[in-house]
């Protein structure tokens, strides 16, 4: 009778369709924890946009600040401030968030490789010594910069990936390639700064990433590479997904891995070098939001990377605001708060786990 009750197919169905509601259940609220995160990081990174705009030497009012966004004739004191010195600032720091985390979450998936981004592994630094190349052999253009940087950052890439390709593949190999190479290229950074002492820009400020004396002509170009690439990211999250499968599935599901790899590599190039171009090595961001962001969302990269491009961007400026405030009247690259927080924790990542290379290790 027991054998009987359990396979009667009235109880196999019901069992069924208790187990379709829980697992509807599961993932709708999943679904709502995962709306109303995004919700609170939209809402977070808002409140940092008009802290930025209104907190500095000047203090600025909400209501001063929304005068001056929105009203094209208003040419106070404040309006002056805003639009000539702070709005840009905060244009720069959000591009440079978006940009800075998607190309982690992009290399980290390329590379396969949780320790991947494009500080630790030397992208930022082989932009940064294109883009000193641009200034010395064309000291007044303003494409050189964003162009030369693009080509460092993905030149830079691949050698690294290649190391890693002809080498035992570990995290750690990717890591000390990265060294190796951000080492030698800071020395030709230093070098060409030491022969052409015209060079205009500030090499502590660049070394060390800053957003201070940025302006609308110095970010228009570099903002268009970022949209694009970041859009290509966006619509390219599912084929990422894929490679963080593995060669062999991604393979049989009919992909062309190398293609993709080396498409990912040069959207991942334009991201990070885009941002060199005017923000200098701001370092860490793409190693940390990343983590922080799969620790919230999960794996999926259609959903990390337009909600890591959220706290990217709360970050980096939430760094420029507390250099430019709490240090007042002295100014403190965020790049530097960001190595204070960055520092640790990459060696915490390191220590986690040794070895190993899948991203969610």
């Amino acid at each position: 009778m027991v054998t009987d009750k359990i396979y009667n197919p009235w109880n196999l169905l019901n069992l069924l369709m208790k187990k379709l509601e829980n697992n509807s259940s599961t993932n709708s609220q999943k679904l709502s924890r995962t709306v109303i995160t995004i919700l609170i990081l939209v809402a977070i990174l808002i409140i940092i946009l008009l802290a930025n705009l209104g907190l500095g030497s000047v203090r600025i009012s909400v209501s001063d600040i929304i005068n001056a966004l929105f009203n094209p004739d208003s040419t106070g004191k404040a309006a002056i401030i805003i639009k000539s010195i702070r709005l840009p600032r905060v244009i720069a720091g959000f591009l440079a968030g978006i940009a800075l985390s998607t190309s982690g979450i992009v290399l980290q998936g390329v590379m396969n490789n949780a320790l991947a981004g494009p500080g630790t592994i030397g992208v930022n630094s082989g932009a940064g010594f294109a883009v000193m190349l641009a200034y010395l052999i064309f000291p007044k253009t303003t494409w050189a910069g964003p162009l030369f940087s693009f080509f460092g950052a993905l030149i830079t890439t691949i050698v690294i990936f290649m190391l890693a390709y002809f080498g035992d593949r570990s995290r750690m190999t990717i890591i000390l390639a990265g060294i190796t190479v951000s080492s030698f290229l800071s020395a030709g950074i230093n070098l060409i700064k030491t022969l052409d002492n015209d060079i205009t820009i500030n090499l502590n400020s660049f070394m060390m990433g800053s957003l201070a004396g940025v302006s609308y002509s110095s970010i228009a170009l570099p903002a268009i590479g970022i949209i694009v690439a970041f859009v290509l990211a966006l619509i390219m999250s599912k084929a990422l997904n894929i490679i963080n499968l593995g060669d062999d599935i991604a393979r049989s599901l009919g992909v062309r891995v190398n293609l993709l790899r080396f498409i990912l590599l040069i959207i991942s190039s334009v991201l990070a070098g885009c941002v060199v171009s005017f923000a200098g090595l701001l370092g860490f961001v793409g190693l940390i939001v990343p983590h922080i962001s799969r620790k919230l969302f999960g794996n999926d990269a259609r959903i990390l990377i337009p909600c890591s491009a959220l706290i990217g961007a709360s970050m980096v400026l939430l760094c420029d605001m507390i250099g430019r405030v709490v240090f007042s009247p002295y100014e403190l690259p965020a790049g530097i708060l960001m190595s204070f927080i960055g520092g640790p924790f990459f060696l915490y990542l390191i220590l986690r786990k040794k070895g190993g290379r899948r991203i969610n290790a």
